[in-house]
């Protein structure tokens, strides 16, 4: 895996759950390739796993069980993403929650997944504690204004776009 100083993949996860622990499963990954603060590569994919979506889980990302019918599995999917990310950092919003899953899924495969992270959520709460709460949507509106149009809420690679910003803004 390279390893390049300035290079960061900002990255973002949905799930059929919470807890990987209680078997659920990564079900999109989206991530973007950041060199000296500007977005040079993108990698997404939705990911079919034998899981089934609860319903009220669906309606907070909109991927239904329908959706993941013809797309890769997680031995086609993690091997790319494990190639995009390489050695660079990775930074996430919540970084424990999407790499908790991302550690299991490419454990399942027998790969180590042990690459440095920021979280976003963690510097939010530091730089800007008199936010009513830290979610990406309410700190990105807090330096950016609205949200971007045409972007997708809870989607994995919207999200992490939303997060390469975010973080560009709160590093310094």
């Amino acid at each position: 895996m390279r390893k390049d100083a300035h290079r960061h993949v900002v990255i973002d996860v949905e799930t059929t759950g919470l807890s990987p622990g209680y078997g659920d499963r990564v079900i999109e990954i989206g991530a973007v390739a950041v060199d000296n603060g500007e977005i040079v590569a993108e990698f997404g994919s939705l990911v079919r796993v034998p899981k089934n979506i609860p319903r009220h889980v669906s309606r907070i990302h909109g991927i239904t069980n329908d959706m993941l019918a013809d797309q890769p599995l997680p031995d086609e999917v993690y091997p790319a993403l494990r190639a995009f990310v390489g050695g660079s950092v990775l930074v996430a919003h919540n970084a424990r929650f999407d790499l908790a899953f991302l550690r299991h899924e490419f454990g399942r495969l027998g790969y180590r997944f042990d690459n440095r992270s920021v979280c976003t959520l963690a510097l939010a709460r530091r730089r800007l504690p008199q936010l009513p709460d830290h979610r990406l949507e309410t700190v990105y509106r807090h330096l950016f204004g609205a949200l971007p149009e045409g972007g997708r809420r809870h989607r994995a690679l919207d999200d992490a776009r939303l997060t390469a910003r975010v973080w560009g803004e709160l590093k310094w």
